[in-house]
Order: C-alpha cells, then sequence, then structure tokens
C-alpha cells in the first residue's frame, strides 16, 4: 500500500517567531519563512487555517499558492471565512466589496484582484474527484484569550469559520480528506464538527478530518463519534414505527417463531492519528490541532511527529498513513 504524508498546520497568518515566541517582523520576502515551512513537511496532503490571501500584515501575500509552489501541490483550494482587514479590538473590519457568501480560490485565481481575505485552505499532490466549501457563521460572544505579542488576556470576538472537503484519488480508490479550523468557543466549536460530520456523510470513507479544532483530548472523535451513530440511528426510528404497527394488528394464529436481536448501533471507530501538544509552539502543552480518521486501520498508521517550524504559535501535524 502506498503511505501518504497528512499533515495540518495553524499558520498565524505566515508569522515569524523568536525561540521564545515573540513574534519577528516579516522578511523582505514575507512567504519565505512559510515556504520553508510547508516544504519541509513533504505533505501529499496538508491543510492550512488561519491563512492569509492579499492582507498587508503579511506582505500581501496569496499564502496559499506560496504553500501550494513549496510541497509541489497538484491542486488546491483556500475557502475566504471573510474578506476584510484586521483590527486591533474588533477583530475584523468587513470589505465593503466583499463577494456575498463564501468565495473559493484555486490556482486559477491566482493574481486576481479580489479583496483581502482570511480563511482555510486544503493542498494535495494527488488528484481530486470533487470539491466542496462551508462557512460557519461566528458565535454571537467572544472570549479573553492570549494573543501572541500580547500581555495577559485579550478579549477577542470569534470570527466567521471556513471548512474544505475534497474526494481524493488513492492508490486503492477514494477517499475523502476534510480542512477545518472551529471555533474558540466552547460547545460552538463541538457543534461545527458533528455539522461537518453529517456534511460529508454522502462522500466516500475513508476520512479523514484535518485542522485546529480548539478541543482537546477524546472530545473531537467523541463528537465525530456522536454524529455518525445519530446517521444510522435514523432508519431505526423507521423500524420502530413499523414495529408499533404490527403489535396494534389483531392477534393471529400463528408459530411462534425465534426472536432475532438486531444489532444495536454502535459508534464508529473514530480515532486521533497524532496524540501530541501543539500550542504554543515554543513551549506546547495542549494539543488544538488534530488528524482525525475513521476507515483508516491502526496497521496502515506509521510514523507521527510535531515539527517545530520557523512560523506560527502552533506547530504542525504530520502522520505517514497508508491508503
Amino acid at each position: 500500500m502506498s503511505q501518504l504524508r497528512i499533515a495540518t498546520f495553524n499558520l498565524l497568518h505566515g508569522q515569524p517567531l523568536a525561540p521564545d515566541g515573540a513574534p519577528r517582523p516579516f522578511p523582505a520576502d514575507p512567504g519565505g519563512p512559510l515556504a520553508e515551512a510547508v516544504a519541509a513537511l513533504d505533505a501529499d496532503v496538508l491543510a492550512l487555517q488561519e491563512v492569509d490571501r492579499g492582507q498587508a500584515r503579511s506582505g500581501g501575500t496569496d499564502q496559499t499558492a506560496v504553500a501550494a509552489k513549496a510541497m509541489g501541490a497538484a491542486d488546491w483550494r483556500f475557502a475566504a471565512a471573510l474578506h476584510g482587514r484586521p483590527a486591533p479590538v474588533a477583530g475584523w473590519l468587513p470589505e465593503a466589496s466583499a463577494p456575498a457568501g463564501i468565495r473559493v480560490y484555486g490556482p486559477a485565481e491566482v493574481g486576481d484582484d479580489a479583496p483581502p481575505a482570511y480563511g482555510t485552505a486544503l493542498l494535495t499532490r494527488l488528484p481530486v474527484r470533487h470539491w466542496r466549501a462551508r462557512r460557519f457563521a461566528p458565535a454571537p460572544f467572544g472570549l479573553p484569550l492570549r494573543v501572541a505579542g500580547r500581555r495577559g488576556l485579550t478579549p477577542v470576538p470569534d470570527e466567521p469559520r471556513a471548512a474544505l472537503a475534497a474526494v481524493l484519488e488513492g492508490a486503492h480508490g477514494p477517499f475523502t480528506v476534510v480542512a477545518a479550523h472551529l471555533s474558540f468557543v466552547p460547545g460552538w466549536n463541538m457543534a461545527q464538527l458533528a455539522a461537518i460530520r453529517r456534511w460529508i456523510a454522502d462522500l466516500p470513507q475513508p476520512y479523514l478530518v484535518l485542522g485546529d479544532f480548539n478541543l482537546v483530548g477524546a472530545v473531537p472523535r467523541t463528537v465525530l463519534g456522536g454524529a455518525s451513530a445519530l446517521e444510522r440511528s435514523a432508519p431505526r426510528v423507521r423500524v420502530r414505527e413499523l414495529r408499533a404497527a404490527r403489535r396494534a394488528r389483531p392477534a393471529l394464529v400463528e408459530p411462534r417463531r425465534r426472536r432475532v436481536r438486531e444489532p444495536r448501533a454502535r459508534l464508529q471507530g473514530w480515532s486521533d492519528l497524532v496524540r501530541t501538544p501543539t500550542y504554543p509552539s515554543h513551549r506546547p502543552a495542549v494539543q488544538f490541532d488534530h488528524v482525525l480518521a475513521v476507515g483508516v486501520p491502526r496497521s496502515a498508521v506509521g510514523a507521527a511527529s510535531a515539527p517545530r517550524t520557523g512560523v506560527s504559535d502552533h506547530r504542525p501535524l504530520l502522520v505517514r498513513v497508508s491508503l
């Protein structure tokens, strides 16, 4: 079986950081540190979060295009969660000329005159059968958080989020990969993750769901397993209705039949393929970033790592998977 390198990386808009986690200025080539970090991963499939496109703070770089060139991606998409510019307190100032709804950019849009954007990307060296994207509304409130380069806690409003799904052609058939960045608001992010599972229910397994979920421990795989069980339990409602109708009919004299128990719905075996802290990058203490899978046996999972790079307050996750 062919072994693929699967990775996810929250970029923090490609922000260069010092060894102690302090932000450094962007160099003359603002995409250089990002390109170096992505090239070192050598990923066949790469999910990116907190990606800039044409933002002044990151030198106007189309960061998805930079990453695609660095890894030799055959195809890629960037889903704009929002069009606008970052503001110190308000979070984001929306662009008046922004297109309505979600906007997805690919190789054909490189160098266009679209307004500055920010969102999620998915890049791959493999052939793609199908792309889809969706946008999640922000939570109606934010939270005080630690922000790189600032002391103490900073009130941060929530922001729209984006997810991308692709059906890829593997050596042994198609499989589905999702790149997502979820809300930092507890509960809101769990609802978004469950919605992603329902959103891809018609796409072929195995599934790989990658990204920064702002969730820790077993919570992400439990949420996905719960969403799977709800899907499978839907037809059982009809079974119960038929049983109730049969009991309501007049009893007939007939030989007693052996009662056959139907198997109970079980949670699918979602697993976290990499379990290691990823945040903050200079001294990891918690894992917000995940590579979740179903339909992938443990024997197909190879070495995993969370290497340190010169950009972002998150470390990327990288795992070898045979598909």
